[in-house]
């Protein structure tokens, strides 16, 4: 009586393994073999002797679906005959099956036992494995040969193939085969099949495949491992430099590090729409940017709308038109009027992008709403687009990205830090991969992963590194340009100019400014002018108009903050030049006078309608005292009457030319106090103003050290002169003419076409060489930070800083005017004005007015750094410390750029790393220590997975599988080794806590887009209309149970690819609901709606690419 196997009374596996046990030999023919599976014989395989008729001889077929055998079946051709080709292909076939059973699954150590064992059976005879390919074979037969007289041979036959499930799971059914007689013919059955021509020996192959696998005996270098990381982290920017083709025109143009940047940028550009260029000062952002459109021009017959800052329009203009490109170029000034009726363009540049950091700005608005409508894909470029907050960066990527857009990947450190998935859900009423879940982090490591999404951002120390030549004369970087010419990287070299100074003698009229009273005078100021909402009269009986209360609230918001910079401001107009400070106080006596006039004579008070946001609509050292009329022709007055009827002059000027630039209140919602306050503060700065009366440029000792270093010391070498004021650069630019300094010119936020100047001082660096050696060359270029953004000046190497910014950041940008590519010189000379004596009056000045500021609770500027960052360390100016300029050791490069250039490296350094490390097969590991700076960390493994919705994830889990960090920039540092890098043992635990990492990357990945996905989804949007419409009209004749049907479709199975498109199609045209329901249900009825076949659903599990154990060094 045969014995029945069904894996549930009676194991098949247990079976075989008794025969085993007492068996000399053994047949197996299946159908399907899972090499993990051999694992459950392979212990008595051992015991054969591994010679001819003492072996076990493996016999595969070929297994086809289901389907395709009904459809060979119906097919009226002849069947295939079997020849070489044919064969050879199907070899190859299975031969990669076989590899790919091994990277499906998390590794356990029996896994790699069994393995290891099987293919060393093979490699000692014990073990045969033989295809059969002249048809497909699903016999499912097991042999065994004992020394036995009553029954030598033993049959397994039934369903089970040699699989796990096979040999131990439900669902299968075998039974033995005593009777010898079947048995005989059961073995004459093999041996035919074993015998035939197309039945080949895999053996070999199959034990290469296993020792070419992560279950190979033998420790794989780290290095291959970390160059795996670095390859598949690196995807998107080897499909840049693949998918798309520098345009023709600019192929001379670009640098190898530019070109790398625009296929990067195009790749991003292309999958999310959206792209921040954001390489340092002077490595060619613009550049890369016209490239990129250009080359969505050729490829997607895009046209281009560049937005860009007002002095950059003429030098867009010059770019659109030298690189051919189809483009409208827009003032940022400009977009609230014409954006609203400008036409279609599906490609944005927003130059300077980090200007819209304010999501409450009118422009900011009008640009978003304008790309949302149009559906254009933007390419931003700014040098800095982060300055104090992350919300810097998510502002800037809102233009393009909906709110409830599925970002697939999740702010994890944040969500942690508050104790996970289920606390962050319960608190947040989105989805936690949407950019408002980034915007509640403040965690490096979250915004990097967001990040390399959408940024291309390289340092220079990276580009320096990687891509530039050593000269081997001087040692020297330098990159090298199409035509052969070099463009080396300069040094930055802080030098002073001294000028006296005697803060002891009365009549020097530096001396009279920087005095005690001076300070403390300014320092008393009560500026009522900057902070109204503090005299608002609570007791008026007045009803304010809708106008008058907007006016309200914002007078209120303002408060302290425009006190702090109007102070702030006064004091860098002190250390600017008396002559800007005496001039600015002037126009502050004025400008209180037409507030007093106005207040006396029960008059509308003038507001500026940008006043209470004025320091985040402009950034950094705008010229605050400027409204735009022609007060700076004015003399400065000495007495009170005659500003009060300079004031009444203009205030009517005011009320009647300049109406519409103010919002006008009535006089009465203020307090009677403020009148007095106006007045009493003018009195005060009188006070300034006569001790500052008798200014002579003459005397002006700063002045008369610039006039020496432009006429004596650089009579013919090109400068360029920055100060922050206007008022202080006009006031150069005459006194030095008045001198007889030639071609000499200046530039402030005033002039209307700054580039022109740009073009003129430094002709060589902007292709304009006509300009060179001509009459209208300028030699000395006096300038505001207007020419701090987007302008080549490297044909000049001398930055002059008149004056000293109070954040160190200005002085290294100052220098990022001239430091660029195309600089000739080594040395870029920095000079800073310092008087000899008296540098502690400037810096003791500067700490008393930091100290009100704090106690007053007054905010400043952007640039004005008291509570962080690093302040101008006068002392370093002073000793001409080398470094200060140097810009800081900036690592922030995007994280494809970096894993690009890691890869690159190795292969060029090796080439044969371009075959060795894409054969690597997936679910490979290897070991290495942790590097110095991580040994405090524990124990650990680096797991790298792709998830099924293609995103690459890495985490980093310690020795109790508790996440480390899953910051790929941080983990791939930490991964980082050498060739020489010994491998070690693995971790005891390795394979568990990778089960770890897998647990934790499933576990994010099941809260990812939920049942219906992502809110923008067709699947979602289509549902969540319809399930409403359904409710709404339940019970009527409006819907039925067709209608019904479909909704329970959608919310069960994913939607067909045809659907989804059509869905999107109609839905962006504005379908209606009733319209939508007729659609989705004819699309049921033709089974174009829904995927509802279960071999059609996909499988979820991520896939592991590789895995890294760090562990340290031991004793």
């Amino acid at each position: 009586m045969p014995k029945i196997f069904d894996n549930i009374e009676n194991h098949l596996v247990q079976g075989l393994n008794n025969t085993l046990e007492v068996s000399y030999r053994g047949d197996f023919c299946v159908g399907y073999f899972n090499l993990r599976g051999w694992k459950q014989v392979a212990v008595h395989i051992d015991n054969l002797k591994g010679d001819e008729g003492n072996c076990c001889r493996l016999l595969i077929g070929m297994q086809k679906p289901p389907l395709e055998i009904i459809r060979e079946y119906f097919c009226k051709a002849e069947h295939a005959i079997i020849d070489n080709q044919t064969a050879s292909t199907i070899r190859k076939k299975l031969a990669q099956e076989f590899k790919d059973q091994l990277t499906i699954g998390i590794p356990t150590d029996e896994d790699e036992i069994g393995l290891r064992r099987l293919s060393q059976q093979i490699k000692d005879k014990k073990v045969i494995v033989k295809l059969f390919l002249r048809h497909t074979l699903h016999a499912k037969l097991y042999l065994l040969f004992r020394d036995d007289k009553i029954s030598p041979i033993i049959g397994y036959l039934g369903s089970s193939n040699l699989t796990l499930a096979g040999l131990l799971h439900q669902g299968e059914l075998n039974v033995d085969v005593l009777e010898q007689d079947a048995a005989l013919k059961l073995t004459k059955w093999f041996e035919d099949r074993w015998n035939d021509r197309w039945c080949i020996d895999i053996s070999g192959e199959l034990a290469e495949i296993i020792d070419n696998s992560r279950a190979a005996d033998r420790l794989v270098s780290p290095f291959h491992i970390y160059l795996k990381i670095a390859y598949h982290l690196s995807r998107e920017a080897r499909a840049g430099l693949t998918e798309f083709k520098i345009p023709k025109i600019l192929q001379e143009k670009l640098h190898s590090f530019q070109q790398k940047a625009v296929s990067i940028a195009a790749h991003y550009l292309n999958k999310r729409d959206g792209v921040l260029i954001g390489d340092v000062v002077g490595f060619g952002k613009t550049l890369t940017a016209t490239a990129l459109a250009k080359i969505f021009e050729e490829d997607f017959f895009l046209e281009t709308l560049i937005i860009c800052p007002k002095n950059l329009t003429n030098m867009w203009e010059d770019y659109a038109h030298t690189y051919q490109l189809r483009a409208k170029v827009l003032p940022i000034t400009q977009v609230q009027s014409v954006l609203p009726k400008l036409r279609r363009y599906r490609l944005i540049i927003i130059d300077e992008s980090h200007n819209l950091r304010n999501r409450e700005g009118k422009r900011y608005r009008a640009i978003q709403e304008y790309i949302q409508i149009n559906e254009s894909k933007v390419i931003m470029i700014s040098a800095t687009p982060y300055n104090k907050t992350y919300l810097d960066l998510s502002n800037q990527l809102r233009l393009f990205i909906q709110e409830d857009k599925d970002l697939g990947i999740s702010p994890e450190k944040f969500i942690e830090s508050i104790g996970g998935r289920v606390q962050f859900m319960a608190k947040y009423q989105y989805s936690a991969t949407t950019l408002p879940a980034f915007e509640k982090s403040s965690y490096a490591d979250d915004w990097r992963e967001l990040m390399r999404l959408y940024m291309v951002r390289r340092p220079r120390s990276f580009i320096k590194q990687n891509y530039a030549e050593t000269d081997p004369v001087n040692g020297r970087k330098y990159l090298l340009f199409s035509d052969g010419s070099r463009s080396y990287f300069p040094d930055r070299v802080p030098k002073k100019v001294e000028y006296d100074f005697n803060h002891n003698d009365p009549k020097d009229q530096y001396a009279k400014l920087y005095s005690d009273t001076v300070v403390d005078t300014i320092n008393s100021l009560n500026l009522p002018r900057y902070g109204l909402g503090n005299y608002l009269d609570k007791k008026t009986t007045l009803k304010p108009t809708k106008e008058e209360t907007v006016i309200q609230d914002n007078l209120s918001h303002a408060g302290r903050r425009l006190m702090g910079f109007c102070r702030t401001n006064l004091f860098k107009r002190l250390e600017s030049s008396g002559y800007s400070f005496l001039v600015s106080l002037s126009r502050h006596i004025l400008r209180n006078y037409i507030y007093v006039y106005a207040l006396e004579n029960n008059l509308l008070l003038p507001i500026g309608a940008q006043e209470a946001n004025m320091l985040d609509e402009f950034l950094d050292d705008v010229d605050f005292d400027n409204a735009g009329t022609n007060e700076g022709t004015m003399k400065i007055l000495l007495d009170e009457e005659g500003y009060y009827a300079q004031a009444k002059k203009i205030y009517t000027l005011y009320e009647t030319n300049y109406h519409n630039r103010f919002d006008w209140i009535r006089s009465g919602f203020f307090e009677n106090t403020l009148k007095n306050i106006l007045i009493n503060d003018s009195k005060e700065i009188l006070k300034i103003l006569k001790i500052g009366k008798d200014w002579n440029p003459a005397d002006d000792r700063r002045l008369n050290a610039l006039y020496d270093l432009c006429a004596n010391k650089y009579p013919k070498g090109k400068l360029l002169i920055f100060t922050q004021f206007s008022d202080t650069a006009y006031y150069l630019h005459d006194e030095l003419k008045k001198r007889n300094v030639h071609q000499i010119e200046c530039v402030t936020g005033d002039s209307e076409d700054p580039t022109t100047f740009a073009y003129r001082f430094s002709p060589v660096s902007n292709n304009k060489k006509e300009i060179a050696n001509a009459r209208d060359e300028i030699r000395v270029l006096i300038t505001t930070d207007v020419l701090s953004e987007g302008q080549n000046l490297q044909d000049g190497h001398i930055i002059v800083n008149y004056d000293l910014p109070w954040a160190i950041i200005r002085l290294i940008q100052r220098a990022g005017r001239v430091d660029r590519i195309g600089q000739k010189s080594d040395k870029i000379l920095c000079y800073s004005f310092l008087p000899e004596d008296g540098i502690e009056k400037i810096i003791k000045l500067r700490g008393r007015l930091g100290k009100r500021i704090k106690e007053n609770a007054e905010v400043v500027g952007s640039d004005e750094v008291f509570f962080d960052g690093d302040p101008v360390r006068i002392h370093d100016f002073y000793n001409e410390k080398q470094g200060i300029l140097d810009e800081e050791d900036d690592t922030e490069v995007d994280l494809a750029s970096y894993a690009y250039q890691i890869w690159k490296n190795a292969t060029d350094a090796d080439p044969t790393l371009k075959k060795t490390i894409p054969d690597l097969p997936h679910v490979i590991y290897a070991t290495k220590s942790l590097k110095h700076e991580d040994e405090k960390i524990d124990d650990g493994v680096v797991v790298y997975t792709r998830t099924a919705d293609d995103n690459d994830v890495l985490i980093w889990v310690d020795r109790k599988g508790e996440i480390i960090t899953q910051s790929q920039l941080v983990i791939l540092r930490a991964a980082e080794c050498n060739p020489d890098t010994t491998p070690l043992f693995k971790l005891d635990n390795h394979h568990k806590l990778v089960e770890k990492g897998i647990e934790h990357i499933i576990q994010v990945e099941s809260t990812i887009g939920g049942q219906l996905g992502k809110k923008s989804s067709a699947r979602y949007r289509t549902y969540m209309r319809l399930n409403r419409h359904y409710e709404e009209y339940k019970g009527t004749l409006f819907v039925n149970d067709a209608m019904k049907r479909a909704i329970d479709d959608i919310y069960k199975f994913p939607l067909k690819e045809f659907a989804r498109e059509t869905l999107n199609r109609q839905l962006k045209a504005g379908i209606s609901d009733e319209d939508l329901a007729n659609l989705v249900v004819s699309l049921r009825d033709e089974d174009k709606l829904c995927n509802t076949k279960e071999e059609e659903k996909t499988y979820k599990e991520p896939q592991i690419i590789c895995s890294l154990g760090l562990i340290k060094k031991q004793p």
